[in-house]
């Protein structure tokens, strides 16, 4: 039980982060052309994507429910924006969301399958080598 909760916590607060972001009425935002606003969108929920799919596993069906988990974590926030007074539902920041919740989850599997596949990448490279 104690392995699960260690897994989940750090989605967990990841979680609880954004829905207090998304509670503020306004956020800081540095001036410039960009689109800071579908980037801040993209990396945060990035990050909540790697989380995910630390938690959920990128094997199987474990990739499937972090993504599945992200993207209606998303929708939720958007909904959730609509009752605090100055700020919007957008679906293009969903898009966002959505975007960063997919490459978050596909950064953790790249990273977990490289891991599992070489286990010790040092080691496993020095036997590989003598084999040949």
């Amino acid at each position: 039980m104690k392995r699960i909760a260690a897994r989940w916590l750090p989605a967990a607060l990841w979680a609880a982060l954004i829905f207090f972001l998304s509670s503020r009425q306004t956020l800081p935002e540095p001036p410039g052309p960009l689109g800071w606003d579908k980037l801040q969108h993209a990396l945060g929920y990035a990050a909540g994507g790697f989380l995910l799919a630390r938690a959920a596993g990128v094997r199987g069906r474990g990739m499937w429910i972090a993504i599945a988990l992200g993207l209606l974590y998303g929708a939720s926030d958007e909904v959730h924006q609509v009752f605090v007074p100055g700020r919007n539902s957008d679906v293009h920041d969903w898009l966002a969301d959505a975007t960063g919740v997919l490459a978050g989850v596909f950064i953790q599997r790249f990273f977990t399958l490289r891991r599992g596949r070489g286990g010790n990448g040092a080691a496993h490279r020095t036997a590989e080598a003598s084999a040949t």
